[in-house]
């Protein structure tokens, strides 16, 4: 371990080679690009040879950070695995730690989770809400590796279903309806273009155009000109949430996330006219043949609550 540099240096490096940038190894890390940089500054300090170069906005690898690349990728990789198997006799083999995005892991994970714990008893749910379970484009690169890095066993992600070493299964389609605090709006005065309160757009869903989807809704039904509407634009779907349950303005929302709100009269729709957004919500996990058997537990019973039956 005496030849051994600090394993951070040699992760955050590991990382930024095989990306060949430090941007996109600061953002699959969850850091700053200067952290980055100065781990990696810090690491050919201690061996004494140059490992990138630096060019403007962009870096390359010399010759020693090429011939090291593939056998510290794999070493990494045995080290994960290791620690896995570790974890399966550990005293903690009944924690599990869940990562999903905001919202979903806020109004529908919480309310059910007493569910899971009179399943299984004894296990105990580490839950992580993150934007990070939100795919910015098809193809993320998203894979066993990002969730073995982060500790996470199973995860709900916002996405396109598209990765490459998991096994993802569909929970949820998202068909978004507007909604408001009941009496705000009527659907005519929504229709008419006038008069309406503002729009509020909830960032989560930026795969949809300039609005988050409001563009497209009011395409569907004819109408262009969104001129008139005051817009308030959100970070995450519980900001607009509680924006629109206290009357400021229209959401557009899923009736299977936001189902307490409705019932409760918190919400009601206005025009019962859905949009499908392109992303759906899908449990991904390490695989039937790796992952922990509280992981499989548990993402079974996710599908069992959501209607989906298990592969």
């Amino acid at each position: 371990m005496s030849r051994l540099p600090p394993l951070i240096a040699l992760s955050y490096f590991e990382v930024a080679a095989r990306t060949k940038s430090f941007a996109k190894a600061a953002k699959e890390l969850h850091v700053t690009p200067a952290a980055i940089s100065h781990q990696v500054k810090a690491l050919e300090e201690y061996l004494g040879v140059e490992l990138f170069v630096r060019h403007h906005r962009r870096v390359s690898l010399t010759p020693a950070a090429r011939a090291s690349l593939p056998e510290l990728h794999e070493g990494f990789q045995v080290l994960a695995d290791a620690v896995d198997k570790i974890r399966l006799y550990g005293e903690e083999r009944k924690v599990i730690t869940v990562c999903a995005e905001p919202l979903f892991a806020t109004k529908w994970i919480v309310p059910r989770l007493h569910r899971f714990y009179a399943r299984c008893p004894e296990a105990e749910v580490r839950l992580q809400a993150s934007l990070h379970s939100v795919d910015q484009a098809r193809a993320s690169g998203f894979g066993v590796s990002q969730l073995k890095r982060a500790g996470i066993d199973v995860s709900v992600r916002l996405g396109y279903g598209d990765y490459e070493d998991l096994e993802p299964q569909c929970l949820m389609n998202l068909d978004l309806f507007p909604m408001c605090k009941p009496g705000l709006v009527s659907a005519d005065e929504i229709l008419a273009l006038s008069n309406a309160p503002p729009l509020l757009c909830d960032r989560t869903l930026a795969r949809f155009e300039d609005l988050c989807g409001w563009r497209e809704w009011f395409r569907q039904q004819g109408c262009e000109d969104l001129e008139s509407f005051k817009v308030l634009q959100f970070g995450n779907g519980l900001l607009a949430l509680e924006t629109a349950v206290s009357g400021q303005g229209v959401l557009l929302g899923s009736k299977d996330l936001l189902h307490t709100e409705l019932e409760s009269g918190k919400l009601e729709v206005v025009i019962d006219r859905p949009l499908r957004y392109a992303q759906a919500y899908y449990v991904v996990s390490a695989g039937l043949n790796i992952e922990r058997p509280i992981a499989r537990k548990f993402r079974e019973w996710l599908l069992d609550e959501i209607g989906v039956p298990d592969a």
